[in-house]
């Protein structure tokens, strides 16, 4: 791989030819639409004439060539543009066809992925063999053949099975099991996707995972065809089915403790399993990095491994293992095919498959005889993952990682680089360097990138720094790794609750603090990257002077100037919640909610507009209360995200249509 690439280099520089793939993935993705026939022919053909442009620099000698070799590197600014709007294609075209929609289908196919049991229905994922319109599967047509609607379905789709709105564990006759062949009559519906302002984005998400539509089991009364039947045991997605048994262990040794959920997410994947309150608690102190499967745990995973494996290397029953190959590759390797194992046991989810492309790419890049320099390092994975996954710079959590990884390299003071080895330095020494360089990097990344944070979520948690400083060692090197062996030896997992139940009696008094996070509301663009700046401007290592210029910086985007409608003059914004309705009225001095849009899932086990679109409009806007809330009535597509709402922000008055006694009458505002 090294070889390989310092022959590329030779014909065009490295760090052009990486933004060139970055610029050109990132233009594609801003498009409104797919590129015409003709576009796509232009851009190749501008493509084969850098290239040629730069095959004949290695005829030509002097300054010319130097810019007849970046010119070539640019050519692949229009190749990434077309590879990633073929794959927008290819991903766009495996979609529900619009005329399905409501559609009442049979289909046949494997259970695959973890399925998840939710607010009393199980969610899952099938892969789709066979379809065909109600009772033709099964040999009993049941209905009358509906409008002549070719009936081909995406090849994967999201399975909702059950009545939602039931309590208690998840039953065990008759639940979907990965690798199971099941036959299904299913509700067909799009993937429920609002346009989001800061809240996830499921349109992305589910073309990230390659789901094409969702469906709701269906068994209408008298219809025996209706009626789910598992047809085989296939022996397919093994480790899915590994997984589901695991956790079904894992909550029958552990119970209904609340960390019970936090074990299986860090070791399963299985994020559903922490709890709402949990999820606001780990957001509200900036920890929700820390509470699923994310490249930090990848990555400190693949750390621990290398380290342990080095050590066995060195000291193990002999040379000849140095002999065969020497101890930094082999930690690396193997650190690398840890990351690997975690990443598949945990469910193979975007962002791990994104670190463990990106841990691979560095590998590979390190078996070579050349010390790359980091900047060029970064610019080269980042460039690999965006052709492997084009999706990956729509998510704030790429972004951060390089972003942090940068601030790191560029605040690191003069010299630190050559300060004595550990190995050379006593233990207490050695000791204060390492708290001492935590420290630092905490400081950095928690300064730099707040204003990444704002401008993503609209909001930062003010106790981020004394608390992940205590909860990144704790859930990296505790709770994670007791937590994945406890898959083999369960006692193991005891430690593991205790070590989260400590850490949420440390939270408490930081969250307990009014201010514990901050919600400005959104800056315009030049006060935007007038912040970015100021972050830069704060890490880097020089004087306090210097430095100090970023706070000014700071102001516009942390406190930004409010606009509203001049008096007598009214705002109406009718945000997209999907299948519902809400509208937000303001003046110049009030703010006015009028419906709060649907809960998505029959009991909101999708979450609900309250939570995903509204709450994140209002904070984008400066909206710290609202001064009316109306109900028109208690249908979920009106009411279903009330309840996230007034739990969220504070209500001076709210009228409804409710009758006497129901639950969100008597409910507190804030």
């Amino acid at each position: 791989m090294g070889a390989s690439l310092h022959g590329v280099s030779a014909v065009m520089p490295l760090g052009v030819a990486a933004g060139a793939v970055l610029a050109g993935t990132l233009l594609q993705l801003q498009q409104p639409r797919l590129l015409a026939p003709p576009e796509r022919q232009a851009l190749l053909a501008a493509a084969l004439l850098l290239l040629l442009l730069a095959w004949a620099s290695g005829r030509i000698r002097g300054g010319r060539r130097c810019w007849l070799q970046r010119l070539g590197a640019l050519a692949l600014a229009p190749v990434a543009l077309l590879l990633t709007d073929l794959r927008a294609e290819a991903g766009l075209r495996d979609r529900l066809d619009p005329a399905l929609q409501d559609r009442l289908v049979q289909v046949e196919g494997v259970i695959v992925g973890l399925p998840v049991w939710r607010e009393g229905a199980w969610r899952g994922q099938i892969e789709v063999e066979r379809a065909g319109w109600p009772g033709t599967l099964s040999g009993a047509r049941v209905a009358a053949a509906p409008e002549p609607v070719p009936l081909v379905l995406p090849r994967r789709l999201q399975v909702f099975w059950g009545e939602s709105g039931l309590s208690g564990p998840p039953p065990r006759a008759g639940a979907p099991r990965a690798g199971q062949r099941w036959r299904l009559a299913l509700r067909l519906r799009p993937v429920e996707a609002p346009a989001p302002l800061h809240g996830p984005d499921l349109a992305l998400r589910a073309l990230e995972e390659g789901l094409g539509g969702q469906g709701r089991v269906v068994q209408r009364r008298g219809v025996a065809a209706d009626r789910p039947v598992l047809l085989a045991e296939t022996g397919q997605a093994r480790i899915d089915r590994w997984r589901q048994d695991r956790r079904e262990h894992l909550f029958s040794v552990l119970g209904e403790r609340p960390a019970a959920g936090v074990i299986a997410g860090l070791s399963l994947g299985d994020q559903s399993a922490i709890e709402r309150e949990d999820w606001a608690l780990f957001r509200l102190a900036g920890l929700s990095h820390l509470m699923a499967i994310s490249g930090l745990h990848v990555t400190m995973f693949a750390w621990l491994a290398g380290v342990l494996i080095a050590l066995l290397w060195r000291h193990g029953p002999g040379p000849g293992l140095m002999l065969i190959c020497p101890a930094p590759r082999a930690a690396r390797l193997g650190g690398m095919l840890a990351a690997l194992g975690y990443a598949l046991l945990s469910g193979w989810g975007v962002p791990a498959q994104r670190t463990v492309l990106m841990l691979a790419t560095v590998a590979l890049l390190r078996e070579g005889a050349r010390d790359w320099p980091m900047p060029r390092l970064l610019a080269l994975v980042a460039a690999v993952v965006a052709l492997a996954d084009p999706w990956a710079l729509l998510q704030p959590g790429f972004w951060l990682s390089f972003v942090a990884v940068a601030l790191l390299i560029a605040s690191e003071p003069p010299g630190a680089r050559m300060r004595t080895r550990p190995a050379q330095q006593p233990g207490a020494a050695w000791l204060r360097e390492s708290l001492r360089a935590l420290l630092r990097s905490q400081w950095v990344a928690t300064l730099g990138l707040a204003p990444w944070t704002l401008l993503f979520f609209q909001q930062i948690s003010l106790v981020g720094l004394p608390a992940n400083l205590v909860a990144i060692p704790l859930i990296t090197l505790v709770v994670t790794p007791l937590a994945l062996l406890g898959l083999l030896l369960e006692p193991l997992w005891l430690p593991a609750v205790w070590a989260i139940d400590l850490l949420r009696l440390m939270l408490e008094p930081l969250l307990a603090w009014p201010g514990a996070a901050w919600s400005p509301a959104a800056a315009p663009v030049w006060a935007q990257a007038l912040g970015l700046a100021a972050a830069v401007l704060l890490t880097l290592p020089w004087p306090w002077a210097l430095r100090l210029l970023a706070v000014p910086m700071l102001l516009p985007l942390l406190w930004p100037a409010l606009e509203r409608p001049q008096p007598g003059h009214f705002e109406l914004i009718v945000p997209d919640v999907g299948q519902g309705h809400a509208v937000l009225v303001r003046t110049a001095g009030h703010d006015l909610l009028h419906d709060t849009g649907p809960a998505y899932g029959r009991q909101g086990e999708a979450g609900d507009a309250g939570e995903r679109v509204l709450l994140p409009l209002l904070r984008r806007l400066g909206v710290r209360e609202l001064d009316h809330l109306v109900l028109s009535h208690r249908d979920s597509d009106h009411s279903g995200g009330a309840a996230s709402l007034l739990a969220a922000l504070p209500v001076r008055l709210m009228h409804s249509s409710l009758e006497p006694g129901h639950a969100l009458r008597g409910r507190p505002a804030g």
